[in-house]
This record gives C-alpha cells, structure tokens and sequence, in this order.
C-alpha cells in the first residue's frame, strides 16, 4: 500500500510580511501606468485565487452590490465569492470599463508568468499569493473552515496545511525562544 506525503509548506512557499509589503508598495507605485498586471497580482493576494481561475474571470463575476468576485473553481474546487476591500473593488470597476469582450484579464498564462517575474519581490512562484492569502487569513481568524471556503477546498484536509504550518512555528518560536 503506497503511503500518501502530506503537502507541506515552508517559507519557500509563501511570501513573508516584508515581502508582501514591498510587492505591495510596487503594485501601488505602477498601478496608473501598468493597471490591469498590477490588479492581476493585487487580486490574487487578496482572493488566493489560482492563476487560471483568475485569468478566467469575466467582468460579470463582479458583484457591486456587495463589492465581492466570483471566483469559478478549478481543480475540483468549489466556487467562492470572495470580498474585496473598496478602493480595489472600485479599481477593478474602473478598469473592467476599459476592457474590450467579457474577460476581465485577456491575457495567457504564459503572459501572466512574465507579469510575476517582472514584479515579484523574490523569486517565488506566482502560487505562493495563494499559499500568503490563506496563511494571511488563518493567522487573522484562527478559522480553517473559513480558510478552506475562501479557497474552494472541497476537503478540510487539503487545507490543514495552513494550521499545521501557523501553529507549528508558533509553539517552536514559543517553546525554543
């Protein structure tokens, strides 16, 4: 019987505070210049959606009414509505405005990979904004079920990950420091 490895995180896989701050501070600095990449990434940090799933967004997935995205799941992943702070709801509005057909983000992948290598802070992998959202978010509410819905997961399992990892390097920094 073949034994299954559990997936696990290090820091390789998501980006550390001052790392989020400093791609944060640089989607800000060129969001007037490079809009629609800078919302991409912006997106994605705040939503935790995967690269597809965002590159399939369409401009019909926006809710104004309640400021939220649709995000379609892929992967057998569930659908989830996932809202967004104001000023970049409002951003996005603006910027669907501007954009020709129903896709909010009429880009390739490969596009979007070169996106992330012109602006990630450290050479990361674009799916490391996934991996920050959700480690960002258990840290904040202490809630893997909540964690698990804001990324689609269809197992609980799958998301454990983010609360092994948080409370494992919280009781070490605790009992070693």
């Amino acid at each position: 019987m073949a034994t299954m490895t559990r997936y696990s995180l290090n820091k390789n896989k998501y980006l550390l505070p001052p790392e989020v701050e400093r791609l944060e501070k640089l989607m800000f600095d060129y969001l007037e210049e490079d809009t629609r990449n800078c919302l991409l990434i912006l997106l994605a940090l705040r939503t935790g959606g995967r690269a597809q799933e965002l590159l399939n967004l369409m401009k019909s997935d926006l809710n104004a009414y309640d400021e939220t995205v649709l995000i379609r799941g892929l992967k057998g992943s569930n659908d989830r509505e996932i809202p967004l702070p104001r000023q970049l709801f409002q951003r996005l509005q603006r910027y669907a405005e501007t954009v020709q057909g129903h896709k909010l983000f009429p880009i390739g992948y490969h596009r979007l990979h070169q996106v992330w290598e012109l602006y990630r802070p450290i050479p990361k992998k674009f799916h490391s904004l996934r991996h920050t959202f959700a480690i960002r978010l258990y840290q904040k509410t202490k809630d893997l079920r909540l964690v698990q819905v804001a990324l689609g997961h269809r197992n609980i399992t799958n998301t454990m990950v983010y609360a092994d990892y948080v409370y494992s390097q919280q009781e070490l920094r605790r009992l070693i420091l």
